[in-house]
């Protein structure tokens, strides 16, 4: 049997794979490559450059708890910090010289008779490590609207994901497709320089007042006492458990979704002047059906002059035009297409086609059987393979709870291989069917099998109907990372695929 180049590959320089690479240093494994296409880290944060970018829930909850920034700047940090940040924790814990910049994965094969993972790269080369660990996220691959004649537009188009910084909006006839996240923050940036705005919705967001405001250098200061410290994370971790986890998970169980609606009612009244807009801007499903907004001057852009919401369905786009239902022209000189991503598309999760057991592919084995994974990081057939963005791994609270959560079941996992000299480790299929059952079973509490989201047109639902959101709140998370049963995985050798426990 062939020794690999390394142990462990990590997939990925955004923050998963910079959280894993930490966790996995600390616990023992240094022997690791990361594999990044960008020249930078970050991940999201460093593709995703359109004005106003900025994070949805509090600086204090988005970041590592072992590595608590004194320096954002606001209470809602700017994209350009959480860039910076993942710079610093590069650095800080001696990450760059094991990060392979500028190189894409193109596919990812497991070999049974040696055991590891072969990668190959855009470079042509190959890779092997032992175990793979996938960190390249889901807000990755641009989704692309499936519009008639949208290649066809003459004047420039910009996608979200990929901004066009030579592109100066300044004058200029803009229309931006889609009202999600993106769109949120985008629309009230370019609103004032634009000639005019035109919004085109497929369906309203919830959107909320944003606590967000400067920090002072006193304030920055204060970040610097472990008491205050520690007391501003707990506070932010428990608004942002209750403004989602809880709200969706124990709908069912938890009436605080109503007051929330009659909260974003109020809100809408107070910044949308026009009665017709602000119906048009009403949504029509409750409060976490899809993730909701927090903007301070999103829904008051509709009051200016410039700005105008269309709701009527796009019909086709021609070379200087947006086309409605019912033939109504609105010419543009720039197309902005705020469309999100490819969420819950097996195709693109993870970015680069996987191959198991038997050459089967975890696109085809999530197509045909649903997707799942085992708490969100193993798949049966898929020996040595782990993902932080797993099917119903993440609860909707912050990423970085994620992160940490999930690289603690990894690295749990593979100090049990390491003791016993295993070679290949696998979850086993009554461990994933038990887990992706209790998943089924919960979701009937969860505000996504209610009638209120029949309108929702969210995206957290793929193909088959399903969510494959963990149903839990974060706290459970973190227990369950540290203590699932370690029988749930089979640990073999090369020699006779023998098993141990």
């Amino acid at each position: 049997m062939k020794n690999p180049d390394h142990e462990v590959l990590i997939v990925g320089a955004g923050f998963s794979g910079i959280g894993s690479a930490i966790m996995l240093d600390k616990a023992g494994f240094s022997d690791y490559q990361v594999i990044e296409a960008g020249s930078g880290p970050g991940g999201t944060w460093y593709w995703n450059t359109y004005p106003g970018i900025a994070v949805d829930i509090p600086s204090f909850s988005y970041q590592f708890s072992f590595e608590q920034s004194t320096n954002w700047s606001r209470t809602y940090a700017p994209g350009r910090e959480l860039r910076a940040y993942a710079e610093h924790c590069v650095d800080k814990y001696g990450l760059r010289p094991k990060i392979r910049f500028n190189t894409a994965v193109r596919s990812a094969v497991f070999d049974e008779d040696n055991e590891f993972w072969r990668l190959e790269l855009d470079s042509d080369e190959v890779l092997t490590g032992r175990f793979l660990i996938n960190g390249s996220g889901i807000l990755t691959t641009p989704n692309l609207p499936d519009i008639d004649g949208v290649d066809s537009f003459a004047g420039a188009t910009i996608h979200t994901a990929r901004w066009d910084h030579s592109q100066d909006l300044r004058g200029k006839r803009v229309a931006v497709i889609g009202t999600g996240a993106s769109a949120v923050q985008l629309i009230p940036e370019i609103a004032p320089i634009v000639a005019q705005l035109n919004v085109f919705q497929r369906t309203p967001i919830w959107c909320f007042p944003k606590a967000d405001r400067p920090l002072s250098a006193r304030q920055q200061l204060a970040m610097r006492i472990p008491g205050v410290k520690s007391i501003q994370r707990l506070v932010s971790q428990a608004y942002v458990e209750l403004t989602f986890p809880l709200v969706t998970h124990y709908f069912t169980v938890n009436p605080t979704v109503k007051h929330m609606a009659e909260a974003g009612k109020a809100y809408l009244r107070r910044q949308v002047r026009d009665p017709e807009v602000r119906d048009k801007l009403t949504p029509r499903y409750a409060v976490g059906c899809k993730r909701p907004a927090f903007h301070n001057t999103y829904l008051s852009t509709f009051n200016r002059d410039n700005v105008e919401l269309v709701t009527a369905p796009i019909d086709k786009i021609t070379g200087s035009s947006v086309v409605v239902a019912g033939g109504l022209s609105h010419d543009v000189d720039v197309l902005i297409l705020a469309t999100g991503f490819k969420v819950l598309d097996p195709d693109e999760l993870p970015t680069y086609p996987i191959s198991g057991v038997g050459g089967q592919r975890l696109a085809e084995f999530w197509n045909t059987s649903r997707l799942q994974a085992y708490q969100g990081v193993s798949v049966p057939g898929f020996p040595n393979f782990f993902t932080i963005f797993g099917p119903y791994g993440f609860v909707g609270s912050s990423y970085f709870a994620l992160i940490e959560a999930q690289a603690h079941h990894i690295v749990r996992c593979l100090k049990h291989a390491r003791r016993r000299h295993a070679t290949r480790v696998e979850v086993t299929r009554e461990a994933n069917d038990r887990y992706f059952a209790s998943m089924l079973r919960k979701r009937r509490r969860q505000i996504f099998w209610q009638d209120s989201c029949k309108q929702s047109n969210s995206y957290y639902f793929d193909k088959h109907g399903d969510v494959p959101l963990r149903a839990a709140s974060t706290p459970e998370v973190y227990w369950h990372s540290r203590r699932y049963p370690l029988t749930a995985y089979r640990f073999g050798t090369a020699s006779g695929r023998k098993v141990l426990h």
